[in-house]
C-alpha cells in the first residue's frame, strides 16, 4: 500500500511490504536515476515472500509522488541523499536492522551510506546489494545520459515518465540528467567508501549495461573486503527487470545466509 512519510515539512512516498518473519532484517530499495517507488512493480514483493523479510520501497525527493526537490541538484546530491536522508528515512521508521538494495544511483547512494563509518543508523546495516551501481564517471555513461536528454526533449522519453512521476517529470529528469552532463561531473568518484563496507556485499551488473562498463564491478570486486560479484549475460543496466529469475535468486540466497549467521 502506497503512504507518505513526513520528514520535517516535505512528505516522501513510501510502500510497506509486510514479511512473514517481523525478526528479519528490513529490505530498504533505492530506486535509480529515473526511478520511484512503483517503477520496482511487483519485485520487492517477490522477495518479500522468498525471504520472509519485510521491505520499504520510497521515492527520492522529486520522483514519483513525493515532494518535489527545487532545481538545480548539487553535484553532490547522491552524499546528500547518503548522508543525511536514508538516515533520517531509517530514524522515522524505527527501522533496526537492515539491507540496502540499490538499483543505479541507489547503489551508488547505498555504497556512499555504508562506506561513512559515522553514520549513527549505519550500526543497523546487515548487508548491501547493487545493481548497475556507478563508482566512478565514465564517458559511456555521459554519452547514454546525453541521447535520454535527446529522447525526453524530442521523442517520448517524457511521456513513459509521466506514467510514475506525473507532476514531478520535470523536476525528476531535469534534476538527474543536469548533474549528470554537468562538466563538472565526469571527476565524481565514490571509491574511497567501498574499502570502509563492513558488511556482506553482492554487487550485479549486466554485461550489455548500455550506462556502464565492467570497469564498475571490478572496482568493486578490488575494493570490498565481503563481496560477491555477478555479471549476468543477456542483461542491460536493469538487472531485475532483465534477469528477474536470476536476481531474485541471488538475493534471496544472499540474504538467507545474512539470516542464518546473524
Amino acid at each position: 500500500m502506497t503512504d507518505y512519510l513526513q520528514l520535517g515539512s516535505k512528505k516522501i512516498e513510501i510502500q510497506w511490504h509486510q514479511g512473514a518473519q517481523k525478526e528479519f532484517p528490513v529490505l530498504i530499495f533505492l530506486h535509480e536515476g529515473l526511478g520511484c517507488t512503483r517503477m520496482w512493480k511487483d519485485f520487492p514483493k517477490k522477495l518479500s515472500r522468498m525471504t520472509g523479510c519485510s521491505t520499504l520501497v520510497f521515492s527520492r525527493f522529486g520522483y514519483g509522488k513525493s515532494d518535489l526537490s527545487p532545481l538545480p541538484w548539487k553535484i553532490n546530491f547522491m552524499h546528500e541523499q547518503a548522508l543525511k536522508i536514508l538516515p533520517e528515512i531509517i530514524k522515522k521508521t524505527q527501522i533496526k536492522q537492515y539491507i540496502l538494495i540499490g538499483h543505479s544511483d541507489g547503489g551508488s547512494i547505498g555504497a556512499i551510506f555504508a562506506g561513512s563509518p559515522n553514520i549513527k543508523e549505519r550500526d543497523g546495516l546487515k548487508g548491501l546489494i547493487t545493481e548497475a551501481a556507478h563508482v566512478f564517471c565514465e564517458q559511456v555513461t555521459v554519452d547514454c545520459i546525453q541521447q535520454a536528454k535527446m529522447n525526453y526533449e524530442h521523442h517520448n522519453l517524457r511521456q513513459g515518465l509521466e506514467k510514475y512521476h506525473g507532476d514531478n517529470t520535470e523536476n525528476a529528469f531535469r534534476g538527474w540528467n543536469d548533474v549528470w552532463l554537468n562538466p563538472q561531473f565526469i571527476h565524481w568518484n565514490i571509491e574511497k567508501y567501498l574499502n570502509k563496507i563492513r558488511v556482506p556485499m553482492i554487487a550485479i551488473q549486466g554485461k550489455d549495461d548500455q550506462y556502464g562498463t565492467k570497469k564498475q564491478i571490478e572496482s568493486i570486486r578490488n575494493h570490498v573486503n565481503d563481496i560477491e560479484t555477478h555479471l549476468l549475460d543477456n542483461c542491460r543496466h536493469s538487472p531485475h527487470n532483465d534477469q528477474p529469475k536470476i536476481v531474485l535468486n541471488l538475493m534471496s540466497q544472499f540474504i538467507h545466509k545474512i539470516i542464518t549467521e546473524s
